[in-house]
């Protein structure tokens, strides 16, 4: 008797946004395409500034210029065919290009969780401890920060994208999402997936909780440490070197959470409403809110135009 062929599916078709009209799809198409076009644009914008300018050469814009390049990345590995599917409905994309890009999204996701870990450390020992801050800060320590959080995001990409697609997948390959989530993929797979998703579960705390934790416990010390400060425009000057991040915080971590712990959801089409928050909005808001809205940046790029820098 021959054994079952447990990998009949080579490909899957991503259900997108087709059981939207073909006017609503172009209405979303150029919306999206601008929105990513901005992102890309103001990324570079603020690498270029950063790397031009070598006042802006110090711990907390290394971490920001790091930020920018992980969140172009990110964007890349889903926006593009995100764009595609609405002008083409029912694409495809093979078993191995699908783990590809669940990797690419999930090892830039993690390492922008631990990243924001590593920035409010940087603001911690700024306001903390500031003469001891060119020290402690150092380059290698900088650059161990960064390579610390990127091996978490690849260690949890690996894991995650082999426990995935360790599954047999028979007959169903319509993924309804507009790109390859883990959810959306293991629904398809003909095996019991209750381990795995406990596994998807245990992980997605351990990479919200301790990064939750640790900038947590940085903002308590942070904010003890601005509490004692005698001035009231010394406070607001340390409070608003800490407003950005906590913002991109914020932000980052409600819609991770939200997305990452809801209970399982029936209604396909709002779960994919909700993965453009953090697929399209948020990179674009994530520079605009650090980055731009900073008078170091701002001076730095009206120079870079020749116009005079603000007072």
């Amino acid at each position: 008797m021959p054994r079952p062929n447990f990998m009949a599916v080579t490909e899957f078709t991503f259900e997108g946004f087709s059981i939207c009209e073909w006017h609503h799809r172009l209405i979303l198409f150029v919306v999206f395409l601008v929105l990513y076009l901005l992102t890309l644009a103001s990324n570079a914008i603020i690498l270029t500034v950063i790397r031009l300018n070598h006042q802006l050469h110090t711990p907390m814009y290394f971490f920001l210029s790091v930020l920018s390049i992980s969140e172009t990345y990110y964007t890349v590995a889903i926006n593009p065919q995100m764009l595609s599917g609405l002008l083409s409905p029912q694409q495809t994309i093979s078993i191995p290009g699908c783990a590809a890009q669940l990797f690419f999204y999930l090892t830039f996701g993690v390492y922008k969780c631990f990243l924001l870990t590593a920035m409010g450390y940087d603001r911690y020992v700024a306001i903390c401890n500031p003469l001891q801050y060119s020290v402690i800060m150092g380059k290698k320590a900088c650059i161990q920060l960064v390579s610390g959080s990127w091996n978490i995001g690849l260690s949890t990409a690996i894991i995650q994208v082999s426990s995935v697609f360790s599954l047999p997948f028979c007959d169903a390959n319509l993924i309804s999402h507009f790109f390859c989530d883990i959810r959306p993929i293991m629904k398809l797979a003909c095996a019991d997936t209750t381990i795995k998703e406990f596994i998807t579960l245990l992980i997605s705390l351990c990479v919200l909780v301790l990064p939750m934790v640790l900038i947590f416990i940085s903002y308590v010390l942070i904010v003890t440490t601005i509490l004692k400060i005698a001035s009231a425009e010394g406070r607001r000057k340390a409070f608003a070197t800490c407003a950005s991040h906590l913002t991109v915080v914020i932000v980052h971590y409600g819609c991770t959470s939200f997305i990452c712990l809801k209970p399982k959801s029936q209604n396909s089409v709002q779960d994919r409403l909700i993965s453009v928050t953090y697929t399209v909005i948020t990179p674009l808001l994530n520079p605009v809110v650090y980055s731009l809205r900073k008078k170091e940046v701002k001076d730095a790029l009206l120079r870079a135009l020749g116009r005079k820098p603000l007072s």
